[in-house]
């Protein structure tokens, strides 16, 4: 406010103010993120954007909360740019984090800014956003930021009174925010301005309010409190050295009249890729245990004779600890070539990426997605030289890659998978014993092999990809998109399957989530049963909790 107003006038701002301001507007954030979550176009709950950006502005300001009062402001500004990019969630926020960043970098070596000075870092912060994103959308946060940048040159010309300054570059900012529909054709279907785009001004906002403010306080998020966690596989009563085999592998074989030269063939296959074997067979099924370390190869293998179910993958092999053992512990271990993080959610899940080899499971995604931080942390709790991150999301790649700055001592790779069927896709063309970059070609080569649907409830009234959606529709989304949307799960699962068909019908696998009911299920492999009589089907417990069922086709 200006000083008519009965507030001075200020035309400075210090560490002291910056630090502040940072805490403001992270607390404008955290209290309005419910509104700008309902911004969202996509109707399921994926850690939405008001989440995702409160919580990375909140890494920001605890980092900034632990400094003095007289800190001088570039070691604010980067204390705040460090903890958002650790913090940094779900692509909102990995941008958000960029935008802190770029700020930073224009203060170094200043003690304290003017209009000019901010100016000059809203246009550094809008250039380090835009080269983080590779492939950079218009009409998003990206767009919002760098309009409010190239009106603030102009603004720090024609006055020194950083709150009129404020005033002026936010409200340009949400001319800006408004004008997003008419960019994404997206966001005009449904109604509504950028979520990323309003949560930036929710945040300028509150920190302007800051320059006033008499001590603030972070006021902290409830969800912010939710810890993501590792499981590094452990059957803690088994002692590694006794175990040949790592990985304890049990399925059934849906197959009649399984003959006997097959039982002895598969017996005999099974005993050159591990031990413990057994097979039980009747009229109508055929029960596999064995223990292997290639449970994906002893799958295929069985897959020639009929679709599988109730797929069981233990990890028996303790190669490595949870994030909490000591690092005297981990040193005993010898130091791999190659390791593998997988993020996923569903107890089922983590049993198949543990089981076809990955070392560090970071439980995630969707409603919780794991920050730059949580990701860096799981790759160096993991013994080897090279770590391959799957995100199997697609709003945690960004954050992934954004983890890769965080490790010095391991050189990191993200495979780009989006989805949970994706990763283990690529997985399955893993092989520690060739190299690094093979590896990497082949698995990532693997992702387009694999069609991905999804089936779950929506969370909200919207219109998209053509689709009318009505909260509490069952929906079903392929490859991202919406492809059907109606009041019943099993005809959800149907249409969505039909589609699925027709971009690769050979094998289907059908993940069932934790809210799957057994009636359900045993509906939806009937219907493949009978119109798809040609594809090999298997069903697996995933144990996911936003999907009812997620379908994989390849």
């Amino acid at each position: 406010m200006s000083s008519s107003e009965g507030i001075s006038k200020i035309t400075k701002i210090d560490g002291g103010l910056l630090r502040k301001m940072i805490i403001c507007g992270t607390n404008a954030l955290v209290a309005d993120k419910a509104r700008i979550n309902s911004l969202n176009v996509f109707p399921v709950p994926d850690g939405d954007t008001g989440t995702n950006m409160s919580l990375t502005a909140l890494a920001a300001a605890r980092e900034v909360a632990k400094l003095a009062d007289d800190a001088d402001i570039f070691v604010v500004s980067k204390a705040a740019a460090n903890g958002a990019l650790r913090g940094g969630r779900g692509n909102s926020g990995v941008i958000f984090s960029q935008l802190f960043r770029g700020f930073s970098k224009a203060l170094e070596g200043l003690t304290e800014i003017g209009t000019k000075e901010i100016a000059a870092a809203f246009e550094q912060a809008s250039k380090t956003a835009y080269k983080a994103v590779m492939r950079p959308q218009e009409g998003t946060i990206l767009t919002v930021g760098r309009h409010m940048a190239e009106v603030s040159a102009r603004y720090a010309r024609a006055t020194d009174d950083i709150g009129a300054f404020a005033r002026e570059v936010i409200a340009q900012g949400h001319v800006m925010l408004k004008r997003t529909p008419e960019m994404l054709p997206v966001l005009k279907q449904a109604g509504v301005v950028d979520s990323g785009g309003d949560g930036l001004m929710v945040f300028l906002g509150g920190a302007m309010e800051g320059i006033h403010a008499q001590n603030p306080q972070i006021i902290e998020d409830d969800s912010s409190t939710q810890e993501l966690s590792e499981d590094f596989s452990a059957l803690a009563n088994i002692n590694p050295e006794d175990i040949t085999f790592g990985y304890c592998t049990e399925f059934f074989i849906n197959v009649q009249n399984f003959s006997e030269a097959n039982q002895i063939g598969f017996i005999e296959y099974l005993e050159t890729v591990g031990d413990s074997v057994a097979l039980v067979a009747d009229d109508e099924i055929v029960k596999i245990h064995v223990h292997t370390d290639n449970p994906g190869a002893v799958m295929e293998k069985a897959m020639l004779h009929g679709p599988l179910s109730s797929i069981k993958i233990d990890n028996m092999r303790l190669q490595h600890h949870n994030a909490t053992s000591s690092s005297e512990a981990t040193s005993t271990e010898p130091r791999k070539h190659i390791g593998v993080v997988a993020i996923c959610s569903g107890d089922g899940f983590k049993e198949i990426f543990l089981g076809l080899g990955a070392d560090c499971i970071i439980e995630g995604g969707q409603t919780m997605n794991p920050s730059a931080e949580d990701i860096a942390k799981a790759v160096a709790n993991v013994n080897a030289d090279n770590v391959i991150v799957l995100p199997n999301n697609k709003n945690i790649i960004l954050a992934a890659e954004q983890a890769v700055h965080l490790c010095e001592q391991q050189n990191v790779s993200i495979i780009a998978s989006k989805t949970m069927p994706q990763g283990i896709a690529a997985l399955m063309n893993y092989l520690p014993e060739e190299s690094f970059a093979g590896n990497i070609e082949d698995m990532k080569a693997a992702l387009s092999d694999v069609c991905t649907g999804q089936v779950t409830i929506a969370v909200r009234d919207t219109e998209l990809d053509g689709q009318i959606v009505y909260e509490g529709d069952y929906i079903g989304i392929l490859d991202g998109k919406i492809v059907c949307s109606c009041n019943n799960i099993s005809t959800a699962s149907k249409e969505l399957l039909d589609k699925m068909m027709k971009v690769y019908g050979d094998i289907i696998t059908i993940f069932a989530g934790a809210n799957a009911e057994e009636g359900q299920t045993a509906e939806i492999e009937e219907y493949i049963a009978q119109n798809f009589p040609k594809c090999e089907a298997t069903t697996a417990h995933g144990g996911q909790t936003v999907y009812n069922y997620i379908f994989s086709t390849e």
